[in-house]
């Protein structure tokens, strides 16, 4: 890539001051300065011109509106970056070069590896609940499953917890120690009381695909069929730190589906944020069906300066999905022919953006395809990822270790192959529902059951019934873990052609 590889804007302009209003003082300090500090300013600046004059000036989408920001080598360059973002971007954001490779193999540091989660939308429930665990994580070692409610930590009830230091609280799970172990007690959805001692671990690698299985009558009378299940957290092609594809997690499921005779498929994007356009290709090439093979499911549009690379993306077969891939030195175990899927259903939420939202735009028009859940974020661009500095050779061979900064302008918009863009107020499903915390992945789980219902029945259930509000809002609205409100949200990132 160049090395292209993937609410409220505040800048804090550090404007430069002397540091004496002697003059002789001033000369003083300009000798005391040493030559390594004068080269660090030297990189600093340059930095921050490159930044602003060769990037968000040729690649932004909103090129042409960039502020011409002057700047210092006290200029810090994330404020820099916003600074240089249009009013109405939302969705552009940079960040250190270890953080992104660690996001792009799936590690995690310091973490529990639990996303949680508040029902407070439909059910007016204020409690914590677990959206997810990780596997291999430490709540997942201690036995918690997605659906148990966080009733007390340390012996401090939540609700009381909250009310008096919800950031607090927060933190713990943002921004968990590694060696304080922290007693937590859980009600599972039975009603039983757990109650564990968790360390979080100083570091966890993830992998995309969390869940896979297949429902047949015996877990849901009426099916006639055995109907697949791929809850799938974010679109990711590198390899992982073992040095497995990312890919597999969708070439193994899909592997699993054929060989179960699957011909329905829920796929759950409901906590996907986006990520590699090389993922969604290869998802797309699975889901769609054979008549799609050869017809275009995006059409991305860039700036004016950029827009001879306007383009078109096309069905291929997972087979030509593969081998391209294989052509940009992706290595895959395994390689299944396509499951040939006859009905799909794409369960979204607020937290389904930007990647997740183009597949299933693009697809909608081409496929069988039924959305249940919630509106989606509303991403309807792209990134192109730039990495700084641009040590090629080195990058070449996976060697990242020179890698300072990884910026992320929004440079593309997309638009499914009839024309129908992503609204920036999101995707609406045609059964809208609220997430249920309440119970793990499975048949219980009201989304997934709304899924299977409309299967046998050929509609969709009532929405399950609010519960009666028993805590007040105030204090105790966690925010925990919503992804959907953090400003580095929603990733869709695409290799171009032209660098």
């Amino acid at each position: 890539m160049k090395r292209i590889f993937l609410k409220v804007i505040v800048f804090a302009f550090i404007p430069f001051f002397a540091l004496s209003c002697d003059p002789d003082n001033q000369k003083d300090e300009k000798e005391e300065i040493s030559y390594e500090e004068k080269a660090r300013r030297k990189t600093h600046e340059a930095t921050l011109k490159y930044l602003r004059d060769d990037i968000m000036k040729n690649y932004y989408y909103w090129y042409d509106q960039v502020p011409n920001k002057t700047y210092t080598w006290q200029t810090d360059i994330y404020d820099y970056f916003d600074a240089l973002l249009v009013k109405q971007d939302r969705w552009s954001w940079m960040m250190d070069g270890k953080t992104y490779m660690d996001s792009e193999t799936g590690v995690l540091s310091g973490t529990y590896g639990v996303a949680l989660g508040q029902p407070k939308d439909h059910y007016r429930d204020y409690g914590v609940y677990i959206r997810f665990v990780y596997p291999g994580g430490p709540f997942d070692l201690a036995g918690v499953k997605r659906g148990w409610e966080i009733t007390a930590i340390d012996k401090e009830k939540t609700e009381d917890y909250l009310s008096t230091d919800a950031q607090g609280f927060n933190d713990l799970f943002n921004y968990p120690s590694t060696t304080r172990a922290h007693t937590f007690t859980f009600r599972d959805p039975e009603g039983n009381t757990h109650t564990e001692t968790i360390i979080a671990a100083e570091s966890l690698n993830t992998r995309p695909g969390l869940v896979k299985k297949i429902f047949t009558a015996d877990d849901y009378p009426g099916l006639s069929a055995p109907v697949g299940y791929f809850h799938y957290l974010s679109f990711k092609a590198d390899n992982d730190v073992s040095g497995k594809s990312m890919l597999e997690d969708i070439t193994e499921a899909m592997d699993y589906f054929k060989n179960n005779n699957v011909k329905t498929l829920i796929l759950d994007l409901r906590y996907n944020g986006g990520g590699d356009s090389r993922a969604s290709d290869l998802l797309v090439s699975y889901l769609a069906p054979a008549s799609a093979v050869g017809q275009v499911y995006v059409k991305r549009t860039h700036n004016k300066k950029l827009s001879s690379y306007d383009a078109e993306t096309k069905v291929k077969t997972p087979a030509k999905a593969i081998e391209a891939l294989e052509g940009d030195d992706v290595s895959l175990a395994c390689k299944p022919d396509s499951p040939e899927f006859e009905h799909l259903y794409f369960i979204t939420g607020a937290g389904s953006a930007s990647a997740s939202e183009m597949t299933l735009n693009g697809l909608k028009p081409l496929a069988n395809l039924q959305h249940v859940g919630s509106v989606t974020y509303g991403k309807p661009n792209g990134m192109y990822v730039f990495l700084y500095p641009e040590h090629m050779a080195a990058y070449d061979k996976n060697d990242y270790s020179g890698l300072k900064y990884v910026f992320l302008p929004i440079c593309f918009y997309n638009a499914n192959g009839i024309g129908q863009n992503i609204p920036d107020t999101g995707l609406v499903p045609d059964n809208k529902r609220p997430d249920d915390l309440y119970h793990d992945f499975g048949v219980t789980e009201d989304n997934i059951a709304a899924c299977l219902y409309h299967i046998v029945n050929g509609t969709y259930p009532d929405l399950p019934e609010a519960k009666p509000q028993t805590r007040a809002a105030g204090g105790i609205d966690a925010h925990l873990n919503e992804y959907e409100n953090n400003k580095n949200y929603g990733l869709y990132t695409v290799k171009p052609d032209f660098f």
